[in-house]
């Protein structure tokens, strides 16, 4: 049995955390749904970006939605919608068989409106209303700003991936929200049934302290902290709190582990994948790294409930003055400027390819 299966048996959804036109008209999406167990996948600004730079699948649609009068967000966010609604289609059957569990996709709203709640409730409404498919999440930075519009865009009966997460209070925080959400729509009289997902980013936190710390201690601090918002996660599925929305008939928003890609050389390419294997979660992985766990990774066990040795990690770390609290907002505001530096970069990059002759922009 492949490994792949091995983590999709024990309850871990594998999603791909990318998305290029190649890989719907390939087949290789198509691929890692059959062959891989994949049953979903995400999209950030950034993949959007490396794709429409490095590849020419999309000349033609440029073009042609340049003449149309497209241009800057909105011929992004067409272009983005193509692929997405073509990805959902092809999971859908997922999607249907787990009654909304699994076979998801996700968009982002503009992280230039990741400090601004109103407007990135409205733009959650307006890309979900366009999109027109059940099983496309929209993502929504977990920033304290962000909070207020999960709450308000789960009111709206709007999926939601909330996204740059990177500690356990974050997490907690997001969880939140969806469940006010929830709450609120209960107090309406609406379906209590709204997905959502909680990603929380870990690989970017060794990447910063790395030359902080010992040599035999890197790569060892994404992981506790993953281990220890595991243990918030499964301490939230049985509070009072939320039995009582499942009593109701809510659906828990399940934890997705992001930034899965081993960004250290020395270190193992599935390191962080077969530390994470943990029921009723996610992990959402690059490409490279799902075919290096296809290839030669192993499923070795699952995360204990109790956050195993997570607090004596964070507490070693913390006396090298490497503080909890501190670095998660720091890797999260780091987090917003990257991916709006990349939208800005990507709008720029397809006003450079609309008004180029074809073929000599990249």
């Amino acid at each position: 049995m492949k490994c792949t299966q091995q983590l999709h048996d024990l309850g871990q959804s594998i999603w791909l955390d990318n998305i290029t036109r190649g890989l719907l008209t390939s087949g290789t999406l198509k691929h890692y749904i059959g062959e891989l167990a994949v049953t979903g996948l995400t999209s950030n600004p950034t993949i959007f970006d490396q794709a429409i730079h490095s590849t020419g699948f999309y000349d033609d649609a440029i073009r042609r939605k340049r003449q149309e009068g497209k241009s800057g967000e909105e011929l992004f966010i067409e272009l983005a919608l193509e692929d997405l609604t073509q990805a959902a289609d092809l999971f859908r059957p997922i999607h249907d068989a787990t009654r909304g569990v699994d076979g998801w996709v996700s968009l982002e709203v503009s992280p230039l409106l990741a400090y601004d709640a109103a407007r990135s409730h409205t733009e959650a409404v307006r890309l979900h209303s366009r999109a027109r498919r059940p099983n496309l999440f929209i993502k929504i930075p977990g920033t304290a700003e962000g909070l207020g519009a999960i709450t308000d865009t789960i009111f709206a009966g709007v999926p939601v991936n909330v996204t740059l997460l990177f500690s356990p209070a974050q997490y907690t925080a997001a969880a939140s929200a969806y469940l006010s959400g929830i709450e609120k729509r209960i107090a309406a009289g609406l379906d209590p049934k709204v997905e959502s997902v909680a990603s929380l980013f870990v690989s970017r936190w060794d990447k910063a302290v790395a030359s902080r710390i010992p040599a035999e201690w890197r790569n060892r601090l994404g992981i506790a902290v993953a281990m220890r918002a595991y243990r918030s996660y499964r301490e939230l599925l049985i509070s009072p709190r939320w039995l009582k929305l499942a009593a109701a008939g809510a659906r828990p928003q399940r934890l997705l582990w992001a930034s899965t890609g081993t960004k250290d050389p020395s270190a193992s390419d599935t390191l962080y994948v077969e530390a994470l294997a943990a029921p009723d979660t996610i992990n959402t992985m690059p490409e490279k790294t799902l075919r290096a766990f296809a290839e030669h990774g192993r499923v070795n066990g699952i995360l204990r409930e109790d956050g195993g040795e997570a607090d004596r990690v964070l507490a070693q770390f913390a006396q090298w003055g490497i503080e909890e609290t501190a670095l998660a907002s720091q890797l999260q505001r780091e987090g917003a400027e990257d991916f709006s530096k990349s939208w800005r970069d990507l709008l720029k990059r397809l006003d450079a390819r609309q008004t180029a002759p074809a073929g000599t922009a990249r």
